[in-house]
């Protein structure tokens, strides 16, 4: 294989799509697309995971979060891709986003909005943040998880493809199959060898 420099661009660094919900100081809720999401650990010894979340600019819904410090990350799939465009192409700062319809309803563990038809909803509270530049990362305690119950979630890693998340590179993209567990590949080249 020979390569080509394109320049700086990062298309390949994929991100999962979600819709991150917070109230407006009214109580209204708030939601916006965000892809910049990702995850670290704070402590190896308990598992305990941050999520990560980047937000550029001004937008209502990073100022709710810096405001509340609370936030719902709701995954968007295929079926919600007409919310991820209308979150995503009007303002919170203009006032309610309910021109299209949607349904909502209170986290579990945080004062913040979930969207009915997200199958996967992580609750949050931020821990920590850092700006660098127009930019605020925003580093996440999880507080509660809740997935569509008919997902099996017993299992460690869920098969994205019963969620069928939307992935963002520039464009949207969808997930078409489950290529195995960590090691399935190396068992295989490993038996192959014997």
């Amino acid at each position: 294989m020979k390569r080509k420099s394109i320049g700086t661009r990062h298309e390949m660094i994929v991100q999962p799509t979600f819709i991150i919900g917070t109230f407006q100081e009214d109580g209204s809720p708030d939601f916006a697309p965000i892809t910049w999401v990702s995850k670290t650990c704070e402590r190896d010894s308990d598992h305990q995971n941050l999520i990560i979340i980047s937000m550029y600019g001004t937008k209502q819904t990073k100022q709710n979060v810096q405001r509340t410090g609370q936030l719902c990350i709701n995954l968007a799939t295929r079926e919600m891709l007409h919310l991820v465009d209308y979150f995503g192409q009007t303002s919170g700062k203009d006032g309610k986003k309910d021109a299209i319809p949607y349904t909502w309803e209170k986290a579990v563990c945080v004062e913040a909005p979930t969207l009915t038809q997200s199958p996967w909803v992580c609750e949050c509270e931020v821990a920590q943040s850092v700006t660098t530049g127009e930019s605020d990362t925003f580093f996440c305690r999880v507080r509660n998880v809740q997935v569509d119950e008919r997902i099996d979630a017993d299992a460690w890693g869920l098969d994205l493809t019963e969620l069928d998340p939307v992935i963002y590179s520039g464009k949207y993209h969808s997930i078409g199959e489950c290529l195995g567990e960590i090691g399935d590949y190396y068992k295989v080249q490993e038996k192959s060898a014997d």
